[in-house]
């Protein structure tokens, strides 16, 4: 028989018991299992394919070409980081995600997108004696398949090893985007590589060369366009994370269509070049740029809604005495959040700031657990995981209490004058001057 997902409880006053009763101890788990063997397996793996990608590009763009194409390559990506990054400042996922991510698109993906592109066009061009073809749709068919499921791979693993991470599309877009980025990067050495290669033949040099057109192309115009499209794939991961357990269908659909998407998205990007001599700007500022638009307007409404959970779910857990009344609003803001972390690492230190982004990061992380098991979507884990997150907060409180309630007050709008009528949530505190809970 099958049984309903577990619904939120009263919280447990601070202090009360850390676990049920009788509980029964933790299970040891088997070598494969353990942490340490995963993580040196994953490192091993990224790092072979490091090697083994990094000699295919040099042997394709020769060593002047390798350092140039890596130059030019590297300029786009701290600021498609730190966008990433900035889209995930409400429940910042942890850093060593983020590097597998990158690490998995730049080395392993690029690794399997080289010699899986190589060997299927290859194929078509010997089966059909036609080797103009075998380009083209490699371009426009394998190359979109073959890609977007190696970089999907790296939000499939994430996904699976690192479920408590994984808490909605905004994580699916950011690892997704992280990913791309990754794999966009080693593909921009080997096409700059090669296009310094070209001039270097044809004595070319300046705005007129082959890799200045490249660098335009590639990392003017269009550094989002693998992040865009990978972006699909991760937002399918991130609805099928909130979607409830016992939907198994919706969960393994989600993800499957999201990659389909990505797969079409980048298929048509490829195949821009064959609309006629302005097909690809046609393509770009018709199809690319609206969409690219439209998905950057969908990750930032989604980082707002989180800030709402946050304002909406945290009262009840002030009610048992683990905030103060204040926090909701400060926690639901991000300027708030800011000026906290500011407060603390100002008069305590840096690491009393780091103190305070993991407390934010921890409340935020039970708020929408919370809102999950409201709506059934979590399994009966939910209350473990609760104390977990509880817990955490109640190691930090000490460093993040203060700092918060200045926020609070400081960030806080100004009071209504008096005969003003306003709407008040249920959950607005009560102590003047906080009116703070409108969107």
């Amino acid at each position: 028989m099958a049984t309903s997902p577990a619904r939120p409880s009263h919280p447990t006053p601070p202090g009360g018991p850390a676990g049920p009763a009788g509980a029964p101890g933790p299970r040891h788990p088997r070598w494969w299992q353990r942490g340490a063997i995963r993580a040196t397996g994953v490192v091993t793996l990224l790092a072979l394919s490091g090697l083994v990608i990094l000699a295919l590009v040099r042997e394709q763009t020769g060593t002047e070409g390798f350092l140039v194409g890596l130059g030019l390559a590297t300029l786009p990506v701290p600021l498609l980081i730190a966008a990433f990054r900035w889209l995930d400042r409400v429940a910042p996922g942890p850093w060593r995600n983020l590097v597998f991510a990158f690490s998995w698109g730049a080395c392993a993906a690029a690794l399997i997108a080289i010699l899986a592109n190589s060997f299927a066009t290859r194929w078509i061009a010997t089966a059909t004696a036609d080797p103009a073809g075998a380009d083209t749709l490699g371009a426009t068919v394998i190359a979109p398949v073959v890609e977007e499921s190696a970089k999907a791979a790296a939000v499939l693993l994430v996904f699976l090893f690192r479920r408590a991470d994984f808490t909605g599309v905004v994580d699916g877009f950011v690892i997704a985007g992280v990913t791309a980025t990754g794999f966009a990067f080693t593909e921009n050495i080997l096409y700059l590589g090669n296009a310094f290669g070209t001039d270097q033949l044809n004595g070319e040099s300046g705005l007129a060369s082959v890799t200045a057109a490249t660098f335009f192309v590639r990392v003017v115009m269009s550094p989002f366009a693998h992040p865009l499209f990978t972006a699909l794939t991760g937002i399918g991961f991130g609805i099928a994370a909130v979607t409830a357990e016992h939907h198994t269908v919706r969960r393994t659909v989600l993800p499957c269509a999201g990659l389909l998407l990505a797969m079409g998205l980048h298929a048509f990007w490829n195949g821009s070049a064959g609309f006629g001599e302005y097909g690809f700007f046609v393509v770009y500022a018709a199809f690319m740029l609206p969409v690219f638009g439209l998905l950057t307007w969908l990750a930032v409404w989604l980082r707002r809604r989180e800030l709402r959970i946050v304002r909406q779910e945290l009262p009840v857990y002030v009610a048992a005495g683990w905030f103060a009344p204040g926090d909701p609003y400060a926690l639901g803001s991000l300027r708030a959040r800011t000026l906290a972390r500011d407060y603390a690492a100002y008069h305590l230190g840096r690491g009393a700031g780091r103190t305070v982004v993991e407390y934010e990061t921890h409340a935020t992380a039970l708020a929408l657990l919370r809102h999950r098991a409201r709506h059934g979507r979590v399994g009966a884990d939910f209350i473990t995981r609760e104390r977990e997150l509880l817990a955490a907060l109640r190691e930090r409180r000490a460093v993040a209490g203060p700092a918060l309630g200045y926020a609070a007050r400081a960030a806080a709008p100004p009071p209504v004058p008096p005969g003003t009528a306003y709407a008040v949530h249920a959950y607005a505190p009560v102590r003047p001057p906080y009116h703070p809970y409108r969107t």
